[in-house]
Parts: structure tokens; C-alpha cells; sequence
């Protein structure tokens, strides 16, 4: 069962990702995978670099990524430019991982830019971590000594939260403890577990009804 994971910057999807590996989720990280596709030495490296100029990179030659965020997030066209590069290699690299799973597998890929990129549809089910905005720009004010001007352009650059709760089938509030959020993550598995199990017993109909 093909699941997509996402959430806001701050929400805490990372969290809820990491729990969901920790009950037995096959976890697929769109961010992993994004740095591993735009490593020193990689085709999506040097596409970057051609396409933004030598600016982007650090002295040893890897993306600086305190420069290209800086850019990307003040520009939209500079960042359809980048996510042109970078999602394409992150789907293929996750194809490829979804098919080593088993065919009872919960296959989670955690995507932070679903609702952008417009892939709901291309998953069983949708989880969507959600907190309100100015949880998001406190967290990331407060934790990541971020300029509020900053983590508003931030939130700005993102899908709205109404356009992530259109698109999910599970709502993941992380407004609470981290004992509240294990026990809504836990739950969701739980559901998703089984409907995978269901799901690769169930024999196909070739009633041709």
C-alpha cells in the first residue's frame, strides 16, 4: 500500500516519520533522497550549478544549502527551476526503493512538497501533519532562531493549510505532546497496516463485473 506522508515546514513530519519507520513502515524520505540526487559527483549537481552558477556551491564544491534556499524562497521561478531538477531524480530513486518492499508492505513516502507538486493522487492514502501557521512560525522563531520575516516567507512558499487538509485521508495534529502524537501515529498505522494486509490477500476479480 503506497501512503504519502507530508506537512508544513515545522509540523513535525519528521517526527511522524521516523515513528512510523519505528512500527515496521517502509519509509521513503523525499529529503534524503533530494540530497543524495544533488551530492558532489552527481549529474543533478552539475545541472544545478549550470543553471544558478558557481554561487550555489561551497568551496568544496557541494551545494551550499543555506545559499540556494535563500534564493529559491525569494524567487518562485528560481524554485520551479531547482524542484524541475531535483524531483524528477527523487522520483525515479523512490520507485526503486517502493519496488524492493514486499507486496504486503506500508510504503510511506514522506514528501514535504505533496500538495505542491500535485502527487495525491498517485498514492492509497494521504497523512497530513498539520498545525496551525503560527505554531509553525514560533517553532521555527523560537527553535530555529529563525527571523519571524523569514519563517512567514517560509510558510509563504508552501501550500496553504487548507490546500494540505484537502488533499489528506488521515489528519495528524501535533499540537500536543509527543506521547499525543505516538499515540494518532500509532492509531493511523494501525488502519493503514490493515488495509495493506487486506489488500495483498484479497484475490483479484475476474468476473469481468
Amino acid at each position: 500500500m503506497r501512503v504519502g506522508l507530508t506537512g508544513g515546514v515545522a509540523s513535525g513530519k519528521s517526527t511522524v516519520s521516523a515513528i512510523l519507520a519505528e512500527l515496521g513502515a517502509v519509509v521513503v524520505d523525499a529529503d534524503l533522497l533530494a540530497r543524495a540526487v544533488v551530492a558532489p559527483g552527481t549529474e543533478g549537481l552539475r545541472e544545478i550549478e549550470a543553471a544558478f552558477g558557481p554561487e550555489v556551491l561551497t568551496e568544496d564544491g557541494a551545494l551550499d544549502r543555506v545559499a540556494m534556499g535563500t534564493l529559491v524562497f525569494a524567487d518562485e521561478s528560481a524554485r520551479r527551476k531547482l524542484e524541475a531538477i531535483i524531483h524528477p531524480r527523487v522520483r525515479k530513486h523512490g520507485a526503486e526503493l517502493e519496488a524492493e518492499a514486499g507486496p504486503d508492505a506500508l510504503v510511506v513516502h514522506d514528501i514535504p512538497l505533496l500538495a505542491e507538486t500535485g502527487q495525491a493522487a498517485r498514492f492509497d492514502a494521504v497523512i497530513v501533519v498539520d498545525v496551525p501557521v503560527e505554531v509553525q512560525v514560533d517553532r521555527m522563531t523560537r527553535l530555529r532562531g529563525m527571523s519571524r520575516e523569514d519563517a512567514e516567507g517560509r510558510v509563504r512558499a508552501q501550500a496553504s493549510r487548507d490546500e494540505r487538509l484537502a488533499i489528506a485521508s488521515y489528519v495528524i495534529d501535533n499540537t500536543g505532546t509527543l506521547e499525543d502524537l505516538r499515540d494518532r501515529v500509532t492509531e493511523v498505522f494501525g488502519e493503514l497496516s490493515g488495509a495493506a494486509t487486506a489488500r495483498a490477500v484479497t484475490p483479484p476479480d475476474n468476473s469481468g463485473t
